[in-house]
């Protein structure tokens, strides 16, 4: 799978101190604006505990966990969609993920500046989702200019089509709403595919906090941005991107000590890229023996063949049918022999829609 979430915030809000943590990369994170001006892209892996069982079930010579793609994006300021503070460039970037990952400051540093002069979450949210609003607006009304007479001369019914849905989008962005706070049919979903509009990409907030507020009550900013994102349906993940930063650097024992010191059991990074998975859409299917356990990422909603051609295209186009098993089963019973015992190894076919945490034998001719 080639998606791919954007990490977006104004300057100074810790998105690249973020992306340290997420991907484990060194890159530039300075206190002072558009220290980030190229997109960095880097990879990062899936946490599941499934895959311990697995390993220690199978014992494999190799185990392969599932990745996706996070890019830091520069940071936005007021006025981005007209250009300031390189915007136009900026907004570029984000058209080219497919969903967002908002970091809002929710914390106080006398020595960090802010670039709006103080710390007010809400503010900040609402500051990029104007920009990103614009800049659809730019896109819709630019279409409509150019189509618009077209639809009302012709009997074109896919223009006028078009028309419609997009004269409903621009209401919509001039009543300050995202796109995504529409409920869009399929044939709707399909038209607005290739204007990549900003505020229709799914969306979660990142709450950066303090060190000292850990494993502390979430402050008064932090309930603001829950209060905030439950009323969009958005969901929000709380976390200390210099701690975070911090954890990445360590083994496996050294983190667990770290975070038991530190009076949590998981670190928000973990809860991120989890729900930033979940977020894109996805889920994981696993193939499993001897000489390899590997964990294969799917969007949700796909058919096996396609599942099966995400290892490689002649399963796909050669596609039999798939022995599956559930991963539940498998922990219950805790054998493969078992689970065949209990006749719950299934055959399935062409039409069979993949399910996560499904153990998968393709079966393909070619």
């Amino acid at each position: 799978m080639s998606l791919r979430a954007g990490i977006v915030g104004l300057p100074n809000v810790g998105k690249s101190t973020l992306f340290n943590a997420i991907t484990n990369q060194k890159i530039l994170a300075a206190n002072y604006p558009f220290a980030t001006i190229e997109p960095n892209v880097g990879v990062v892996i899936v946490p599941d505990k499934r895959l311990e069982f697995l390993n220690e079930l199978y014992k494999p010579k190799s185990l392969v966990p599932t990745s996706f793609e996070f890019t830091d994006i520069a940071g936005l300021v007021k006025g981005a969609a007209s250009g300031e503070g390189l915007g136009n460039k900026f907004l570029s970037h984000i058209r080219e993920v497919d969903a967002i990952v908002e970091v809002v400051r929710c914390f106080e540093n006398g020595n960090i500046t802010h670039v709006e002069g103080a710390v007010d979450p809400i503010r900040d949210i609402e500051i990029i989702g104007l920009e990103l609003i614009f800049a659809d607006l730019e896109i819709i009304e630019n279409r409509l200019n150019r189509i618009g007479k077209k639809a009302k001369m012709s009997n074109d019914k896919e223009t006028k089509k078009e028309v419609e849905l997009l004269e409903k989008i621009k209401v919509t962005l001039l009543d300050n709403k995202p796109v995504r706070s529409l409920e869009l049919n399929e044939e709707e979903i399909k038209i607005l595919k290739p204007f990549c509009l900003l505020t229709q990409k799914p969306i979660i907030y990142v709450a950066n906090i303090n060190e000292n507020e850990i494993s502390k009550e979430d402050n008064k900013y932090v309930k603001a941005v829950k209060d905030y994102a439950s009323r969009e349906g958005s969901e929000v993940i709380v976390v200390c991107a210099k701690i975070e930063e911090e954890l990445s650097e360590l083994n496996n024992e050294d983190k667990k000590e770290f975070l038991n010191d530190l009076g949590i059991t998981e670190s928000g990074l973990d809860k991120l890229v989890r729900a930033t998975y979940d977020l894109l859409g996805l889920a994981t299917y696993f193939t499993s023996g001897i000489d390899e356990v590997r964990a294969w990422t799917f969007k949700k909603g796909m058919k096996a063949p396609a599942c099966a051609g995400i290892i490689h295209t002649d399963f796909e186009r050669g596609f039999i049918k798939a022995e599956v098993m559930s991963f539940d089963d498998l922990k219950e019973l805790g054998s493969e022999i078992k689970v065949k015992e209990a006749g719950k190894l299934r055959l399935e076919g062409k039409e069979y829609l993949m399910q996560d945490g499904d153990i998968c034998l393709f079966r393909f001719n070619v």
